[in-house]
């Protein structure tokens, strides 16, 4: 039986990737009483890494795409933080997006709006969240975009 989300899932023609594993000594999620942490899901598409920098080497737009990507990563780590039940999603919390760009660059926001949007048209209200977006000057392996993020269980 599939839930709202995978429905809404569908509909939309998206697929959650697997849950990516850590790179390094930490833990993909971390839940204390009905927030779930979300580590830092960096851009990665069908085809590997997303990367580069945004205003110099991709446009806002491939950056929101790459955003987007990002925040279905974060989906699946919540899928897997809740054991496959995407029933337990009961709203995101916060959002912080890191956008690989140059110091001149000022179009974060439009950026990790490609995530913002993806979650919103995926889980309604319930997507609606608080955000930070910011510039950086590199990110791990070149990567385009950078999203950690906190949600509420039930």
């Amino acid at each position: 039986m599939t839930n709202a989300i995978e429905s809404r899932l569908s509909e939309l023609g998206l697929t959650l990737p697997d849950a990516p594993a850590p790179a390094a000594n930490y833990v993909p999620y971390v839940q204390t009483g009905n927030q779930l942490f979300v580590s830092g899901q960096i851009s990665m598409g069908p085809d590997g890494f997303i990367t580069g920098k945004i205003g110099a080497d991709l446009t806002v737009e491939q950056g929101a795409a790459a955003a987007q990507a990002c925040a279905l990563s974060l989906l699946a780590q919540v899928r897997a933080a809740c054991d496959g039940d995407l029933t337990r999603l009961k709203r995101v919390i916060k959002l912080t997006g890191f956008v690989n760009s140059p110091s001149d660059f000022t179009d974060q926001p439009k950026v990790i709006n490609g995530a913002s949007d993806i979650l919103v048209e995926i889980l309604g209200e319930a997507g609606r969240h608080s955000r930070s977006a910011v510039s950086a000057g590199a990110l791990p392996f070149n990567v385009a975009v950078e999203i950690e993020g906190i949600f509420e269980l039930v």
